[in-house]
């Protein structure tokens, strides 16, 4: 996983842990795993406003 090993990775989760607390860390998984689920639905079905083949 980008070179890291399990070392890296756990002092990677201890520095979030202390910078954004226990009860923060759920709250922006949540956030993240909402903004990637609506890019890959953006990427899948892109909307007609931003189709810029059509303005040329």
């Amino acid at each position: 996983m980008f070179g890291l090993g399990w070392p890296e990775i756990a002092i990677i989760v201890v520095v979030a842990v202390v910078i954004f607390g226990p009860k923060k860390i759920p709250e922006l998984g949540s956030a993240l795993g909402k903004t990637l689920r609506g890019f890959k639905e953006e990427l899948k079905t892109p909307s007609e406003d931003t189709n810029p083949e059509e303005e040329k």
